[in-house]
C-alpha cells in the first residue's frame, strides 16, 4: 500500500503533532507500507528513519503566504498548497491513501472526490484549544477553522480517534452520523529509542534541603491546566516559605519566559522554571531529572505526555477533568489525581507527591507497570486496517 501522511511539522521539530507524525509514519514503514510525509514546516525533499519527507510550506512572499494573512480565508493557504503537493506526487505515481490530522483541516480540499482514500485522524479541535475571541475577527477566524474541520471530517472515507471517549467528543463537535464512515479507535506509540533510554532511566534522588522537581511539558493554556499550575505554585510556593512543604520546582517545558511575566508572585516565580521549547534530548534529560511529572490538562485527545511520563517511571499528577487521564494514570494508580483543574485542588494532589518520598516510590512502581500499553506494531497494524476499509468506503462512494 502506498500511503502518504500531512503533518503540520514533523522531527525534529519539538511538539506533540510531530512526534504523532512520525510514530504513525515509522508504524506503517515497519508493517510494510510505503509512506510519503508531507510536511508545512520546511521545503524540499529528505528522507528520515525510512520515510520520504517532502516539503510543502508555502513560499515565502508567495500569494499562498500572504493568504496567511488574511482572517479567515487565511486557513485555506496550508490545504491549497497541501492539495497543489498532493495532487502532484499522485500524478507522478499513484497514492493509495492519504491521512492527515483534523487540526485545522490541512487536508480540507483533498475531502471532495478525492482520487485516493482519505482518512483524518483526530487530535484536540481547534476550537477546544484557542483562547476565547476577543474580536469580531477572531470570532470569524475561529468559526472558519470550525467549518473547515468539519468539512475535512465529513469529507473522510475514514476516521481515527486515540481514545472512545475522543471519539465520542469528535462525533459531537463535527456532527458525525453512527455508521456513516468506519471509525477506529487507535492509540499512538512512543518512540523505541524513547522506550529503552525511559527504560534505562533511573529514579533521581532528592537530597535532604534540595527541591523536589517537577515536571510540565505543554504550551501555556487553559486546556493543560496552565492556570492551575500557576494557581498551585501560589499556594505551595507559601506553605515551603512557612517550612510545612519541603523545597520544590516546577519546570515548565514548551513555557517561554514571557508567559511567566504577568502572573505569578515573586515568591511563586521562584519556583518557576520556564524552558522554552526543548529538543528531544534535552527533554529526555528533564525526564530523567524529574521526580514527578505534573499534567494537569482539562482535555487530551490522547495524552502523550501521560504516556511518556509513565515510561520513564515518574508518578503523575493529573486531572479527573480529562477523560484520558482518568484512563491512563486514575485507573491504573500511576498517580495523584486533583478532582478538578484549579489551583486549590491540584496543590492539594501534588502536596502530598512533594512532601512523601514513600509515596512517589508507589506512584512510580505502578506507573511503570501501567506503561507500554501502545507499540509501533499495534499503531501500524491497526492504521492499515482503518486504511482497508476506507479505501472499501471510498469504492463504494464512488459507485
Amino acid at each position: 500500500m502506498r500511503t502518504a501522511l500531512i503533518a503540520w511539522d514533523y522531527p525534529p521539530a519539538p511538539s506533540g503533532l510531530s512526534t504523532a507524525a512520525r510514530e504513525i509514519a515509522e508504524s506503517l514503514r515497519d508493517c510494510g507500507a510505503e509512506v510519503t510525509v508531507f510536511a508545512l514546516d520546511r521545503e524540499g525533499e529528505s528522507e528520515a528513519g525510512g520515510v520520504r519527507i517532502l516539503g510543502c510550506r508555502p513560499r515565502e512572499g508567495g500569494g499562498l503566504a500572504r493568504l496567511r494573512l488574511w482572517g479567515g480565508a487565511g486557513h485555506l493557504a496550508a490545504p491549497m498548497a497541501v492539495r497543489r503537493a498532493v495532487l502532484a506526487e499522485h500524478a507522478r505515481r499513484p497514492i493509495d491513501v492519504v491521512e492527515a490530522t483534523n487540526w485545522y483541516a490541512p487536508a480540507v480540499l483533498l475531502a471532495r472526490r478525492p482520487p485516493m482514500a482519505l482518512v483524518t485522524r483526530n487530535s484536540t479541535p481547534a476550537a477546544f484549544s484557542r483562547d476565547p475571541a476577543r474580536t469580531a475577527r477572531d470570532r470569524f477566524d475561529g468559526w472558519t477553522a470550525d467549518r473547515l474541520e468539519r468539512a475535512q471530517a465529513r469529507g473522510s472515507h475514514g476516521l481515527i480517534s486515540n481514545t472512545a471517549e475522543h471519539g465520542r467528543r469528535i462525533a459531537a463537535a463535527y456532527g458525525l452520523t453512527d455508521g456513516d464512515r468506519p471509525h477506529a479507535t487507535i492509540g499512538l506509540s512512543l518512540a523505541p529509542d524513547m522506550l529503552a533510554r525511559a527504560g534505562a532511566a533511573t529514579y533521581p534522588e532528592a537530597p535532604a534541603g534540595e527541591p523536589v522537581r517537577i515536571l510540565f511539558v505543554g504550551r501555556p493554556e487553559h486546556r493543560k491546566g496552565f492556570d492551575a499550575i500557576l494557581g498551585a505554585a501560589e499556594i505551595l510556593s507559601r506553605e515551603a516559605d512557612a517550612g510545612a512543604l519541603p523545597p520544590f520546582a516546577i519546570r515548565l517545558a514548551g513555557v517561554a519566559p514571557d508567559a511567566l511575566a504577568d502572573g505569578p508572585s515573586a515568591g511563586a516565580r521562584l519556583r518557576l522554571a520556564a524552558l522554552g521549547r526543548l529538543a528531544e534530548a534535552d527533554l529526555a534529560r528533564e525526564y530523567e531529572g524529574a521526580h514527578a511529572v505534573l499534567a494537569p490538562s482539562r482535555y487530551e485527545s490522547f495524552g502523550l505526555v501521560y504516556q511518556e511520563g509513565m515510561a520513564y517511571g515518574r508518578p503523575m499528577v493529573a486531572s479527573d477533568e480529562d477523560a484520558s487521564a482518568r484512563e491512563f494514570v486514575g485507573a491504573t494508580g500511576a498517580g495523584s489525581m486533583a478532582r478538578r483543574t484549579t489551583g486549590p485542588a491540584l496543590a492539594e494532589a501534588l502536596r502530598p507527591v512533594i512532601a512523601d518520598p514513600a509515596l512517589r516510590a508507589a506512584l512510580r512502581a505502578k506507573a511503570l507497570r501501567a506503561a507500554g500499553r501502545f507499540t509501533r506494531v499495534t499503531l501500524g497494524r491497526e492504521t492499515l486496517a482503518l486504511y482497508e476499509e476506507a479505501l472499501a468506503r471510498r469504492q463504494a462512494r464512488n459507485g
